[in-house]
């Protein structure tokens, strides 16, 4: 065997050596994400009633007097406060698993790169936060007054346990990932694919689709989508403030680790 051999064979050994330490890394911090989900969900299980009730709050206060929910199916009363806390056990370990995937990539990043990129994945977690409470403090108790309301006569409005959990889960997620609007715009003029003036002479566009997507994420009614478009494009515009100050000259390459 040649010395070119060899060395080959020695690169191709720690190339796959390599590979599978990450696997095992990543391995590991799903694991304990997993665990850290399951702590939680096994802490909170015992209040899945109370949980599902703080969650209804909202529509139930708007319901007509007599009326409530009501389960279609004959297991719905017990699935759905499980799966509720379920997400509500993911949403609080949520900080936890960040961190664990966060472990996991930032050895592979340049030190000006992790100074960047951990204040956005905090900011991220903040802003999905944010979304989450705004659909449920502020659309929740609009939406669910202007359905009942608008309810004919001879219609008894008893919604499905089922079908509530699904529709508010539907919203937490859309109005969480539309709260994620200035990270995207930042890392969009971080790594040069837009730039801050080329966004600016697109603003029409951008308020115009502010409010397409919020057509496709919330239900058939205008004050949802407004709702969801407005504070969309509030937070486009403060995303491009902040881009101003974060966004610096590009720093000289460093040393990973």
């Amino acid at each position: 065997m040649s010395v070119n051999d060899t060395k080959n064979n020695e690169s191709h050994d720690q190339a796959e050596s390599g590979f599978l330490s990450h696997l095992v890394a990543l391995r590991a911090c799903l694991v304990r994400s997993f665990c850290a989900i399951m702590v939680v969900f096994l802490v909170l299980i015992y209040f899945s009633n109370n949980i599902y009730h703080i969650v209804a709050s909202p529509l139930i206060e708007k319901l007509p007097e007599g009326t409530s929910f009501q389960a279609i199916s004959i297991a719905s009363p017990w699935l759905a406060p499980i799966k509720l806390t379920f997400m509500v056990s993911l949403f609080i370990a949520m900080p936890y698993v960040l961190y664990q995937i966060w472990s996991f990539v930032a050895p592979a990043l340049y030190r000006h790169e992790r100074k960047r990129v951990l204040p956005l994945l905090i900011s991220s977690v903040g802003l999905f936060y944010l979304g989450v409470m705004f659909a449920y403090f502020v659309l929740f108790p609009l939406i669910f007054s202007f359905f009942t309301q608008t309810a004919p006569q001879d219609v008894l409005v008893a919604p499905d346990i089922n079908q509530y959990l699904s529709f508010v889960l539907t919203l937490f997620f859309s109005f969480g990932l539309a709260f994620q609007i200035p990270i995207a715009t930042l890392l969009l003029c971080l790594t040069g694919i837009v730039t801050i003036e080329s966004l600016k002479s697109k603003r029409p566009y951008i308020f115009v689709g502010a409010f397409v997507i919020g057509m496709f994420l919330t239900p058939p009614d205008i004050f949802s989508q407004t709702l969801l478009a407005i504070p969309m494009y509030l937070l486009f515009e403060i995303s491009l403030l902040f881009a101003r100050f974060y966004i610096k000259e590009k720093p000289e390459v460093d040393e990973i680790g």
